[in-house]
């Protein structure tokens, strides 16, 4: 059964030594991108605290909101859940397939073939081989590039390029997705496929959670909500009660 439980999560990024002659300039910056507050020095460094005492737990069926304005943490906090970062405090315990679905074009090698750059993506999500033939089929007749994906990604334009990496991700199926904002690519048809492949992947799976400013998508598809302001949750439950919590804008 899926399941991610989330308990009193804090991290803090290293953002210079304090006796850097830029460290009040970078501090400020980051403090600023992440949403967090600078913390005392530890050591020869000082911290930028993203999270601090972030706890839920979700289950089979929980489609999870994260709100809050730029820089409140969600995009950290979806990566700690893909295990990207690791807690500074607390303790995050997951069960499931974990499939991230952000930074969907990483490890694409531009002198590689489109079929050749399907595999390596693959290896990347952590498919095996066999998985990935498996695949390969499904995923060229998705992104409907023909023999294109006989050449290097470099001849691709940008369109053709994001529908290569959409049909990828979009070809692995698993127990948690993570989404930081809903994938729209290509031309008006395309978008339309990528928004009907989007439902059933997120339909099928046992536990969601998406970052969103889209608090109309974020309606459609989930029933809790948790808001983040400066890296702490000022409200987690009902989605509906926890969007009542925003300041009027």
């Amino acid at each position: 059964m899926p399941l991610i439980e989330a308990r009193n999560i804090g991290i803090e990024f290293p953002v210079a030594p304090p006796n850097a002659q830029s460290f009040r300039h970078l501090a400020l910056s980051t403090a600023s991108r992440v949403g967090g507050k600078v913390l005392k020095n530890q050591g020869s460094f000082r911290f930028v605290q993203a999270l601090d005492d972030v706890s839920f737990t979700l289950r089979r069926g929980d489609r999870l909101g994260l709100i809050g304005h730029n820089g409140a943490g969600k995009t950290t906090l979806i990566r700690v859940l893909a295990g990207i970062y690791e807690p500074s405090r607390g303790s995050l315990r997951t069960v499931g397939r974990n499939v991230p679905m952000f930074d969907i074009g990483l490890g694409m090698d531009e002198e590689a073939t489109g079929y050749e750059n399907i595999r390596i993506r693959g290896l990347i999500l952590g498919l095996t081989p066999e998985e990935i033939e498996e695949r390969v089929a499904e995923i060229a007749e998705f992104a409907e590039l023909g023999d294109y994906l006989e050449l290097p990604i470099r001849t691709y334009s940008s369109g053709m390029l994001l529908r290569l990496v959409f049909s990828i991700a979009a070809s692995i199926h698993g127990d948690i997705i993570l989404m930081d904002e809903w994938i729209a690519v290509g031309d008006a048809q395309f978008r339309k496929k990528t928004h009907d492949r989007l439902l059933d992947i997120t339909n099928q799976s046992g536990i969601v959670v998406i970052a969103s400013h889209d608090h109309g998508l974020l309606k459609d598809l989930c029933n809790l909500g948790l808001y983040l302001e400066g890296g702490r949750v000022r409200a987690f439950g009902p989605l509906e009660d926890v969007l009542k919590e925003l300041p009027a804008a």
